[in-house]
């Protein structure tokens, strides 16, 4: 996810949709970065540059959502 250089972060709301292949983070600032890999029952399953494991997290954690500039 380093190739990330030019981001901007949406805050999510209650209605927000988060899909496979979303790049997501729980705190402003935009760290930590996860990029959702899967979801199911209310959960997401979860890639990010510090763990080699997948990361499993509520969804209802995220705060935002990344919009990627082109």
């Amino acid at each position: 996810m380093s190739s990330l250089s030019a981001v901007d972060w949406v805050l999510l709301n209650g209605d927000a949709h988060i899909e496979v292949g979303d790049i997501v983070s729980t705190d402003a600032g935009g760290m930590p970065i996860y990029r959702v890999v899967a979801l199911a029952d209310g959960k997401a399953w979860l890639n990010d540059e510090e763990h080699a494991a997948q990361q499993v997290m509520p969804v209802d954690r995220f705060r935002w959502k990344a919009a990627l500039s082109r």
